[in-house]
């Protein structure tokens, strides 16, 4: 459920920051020469916001987390049907011995 919550939360914060990813950021920069003329400069910011950066970094981190998971659950089930299949052997031969 701690799971479900946490990828919902994660989605949710990637669509708001989207928006505010769209909006570039502009600055005007005004330098007063010496001749006493104005060299105005405007600089327009883009890429990732702060927030938009950390929740990229989360989506990452949650997607690296849904991996080792996944591969932890994939050995376990590796490890349980190894063991089943050895114990199944040693009933079998236990059977064999009760039969002769």
């Amino acid at each position: 459920m701690k799971k479900i919550t946490l990828l919902l939360a994660a989605v949710a914060l990637t669509s708001v920051s989207a928006l505010a990813q769209n909006t570039p950021t502009q600055k005007t920069e005004v330098d007063v020469r010496e001749n006493g003329t104005v060299k105005a400069e405007t600089t327009t910011r883009t890429g990732r916001t702060k927030a938009g950066q950390k929740i990229e970094n989360t989506g990452q981190d949650v997607k690296y987390a849904g991996k080792k998971t996944g591969h932890a659950v994939h050995r376990g089930a590796q490890k349980t049907g190894h063991a089943v299949k050895k114990g199944v052997k040693k009933v079998g031969n236990k059977a064999e011995d009760v039969v002769d």
